[in-house]
């Protein structure tokens, strides 16, 4: 990607409106994943959550309507509708969520949906479930258990281990959005999953057994997260029928492949995980 011809990178806030509005003006299409995304650390201090998720994202799609930019896609996330007991959350469920990082995204979703609705702009949201895969921030739960795994370190186990998340590969949601920008209609919201349902311990146990760890040696039981969301799952209905999506990574096969890339890419993962210590694992 980074030798394609029209490739550039700018490193930039997206809530400075000089910057935003310059590049804003250099393009047609927007595919907006700028976000703080740690739910842990938006518990500790949600002010920087806030600005970058609702700020910054309030500055992206004002000055992509200035620009008269033809479509704006919004990447946002399952957590906007709280937690489920059972079944699974079609796009038209109330928004319920219960972190500061949650909050913010749904704020976000209802800021870039307002200037479709107000302006006609062309805004699209996408509501994935847990990301994991290759490239994975390594606070996240899947990294940070296989990192701390290959170094012969703990896993912390959040409560009774019973949270329940649905797992998407990373080259699934990218498919997803891509069918959101390039068939998805203005002003609707599209649930992307990866049809995997687990339970924290029962992924604890398969991470386990992938980086040949020992329960009794290796699970740290931790306190659970406040306000920790029991059970996501999104109903992938509607961009199913209307997309064409369906994910093809099965999760066994996804896992084995992300276990064996931070084992192979040590010199990627290190340095960020050195930087990130002293955070939780989300999910």
């Amino acid at each position: 990607m980074r030798a394609h011809p029209d490739f550039s990178f700018v490193q930039g806030d997206i809530c400075d409106p000089e910057l935003v509005d310059k590049l804003m003006a250099e393009h047609a299409q927007v595919v907006h994943f700028a976000a703080e995304s740690h739910v842990d650390r938006s518990i500790d201090g949600g002010a920087e959550f806030v600005r970058t998720n609702v700020v910054g994202t309030h500055t992206l799609v004002d000055a992509a309507h200035r620009a008269g930019v033809e479509v704006f896609v919004h990447v946002s996330t399952d957590e906007v509708y709280g937690s489920i007991e059972e079944g699974s959350w079609p796009e038209t469920d109330p928004l319920s969520p219960n972190s500061p990082y949650s909050s913010s995204k749904a704020s976000s979703d209802l800021i870039a949906l307002s200037y479709h609705r107000t302006h006609g702009l062309d805004v699209r949201v996408t509501r994935c479930s847990n990301n994991y895969g290759h490239h994975h921030f390594p606070e996240k739960l899947i990294p940070r258990f296989v990192t701390n795994l290959l170094d012969g370190g703990k896993v912390p186990l959040y409560g009774d281990g019973g949270n329940v998340r649905d797992w998407l590969h990373i080259d699934d949601h990218v498919r997803g959005i891509e069918l959101v920008r390039t068939r998805g209609r203005a002003g609707e919201v599209y649930n992307i999953g990866g049809g995997t349902e687990l339970s924290n311990r029962e992924l604890t146990a398969m991470l386990l057994a992938a980086c040949g760890a020992s329960w009794e040696e290796s699970v740290e039981y931790v306190a659970d997260r406040k306000g920790h969301d029991r059970r996501y799952s999104v109903d992938c209905t509607k961009i199913r029928e209307e997309l064409g999506y369906k994910p093809r990574k099965g999760f066994e096969e996804g896992l084995a492949e992300t276990v064996q890339w931070y084992r192979d890419n040590r010199a990627w993962w290190e340095p960020l995980k050195e930087a990130a210590d002293g955070g939780g694992a989300s999910g």
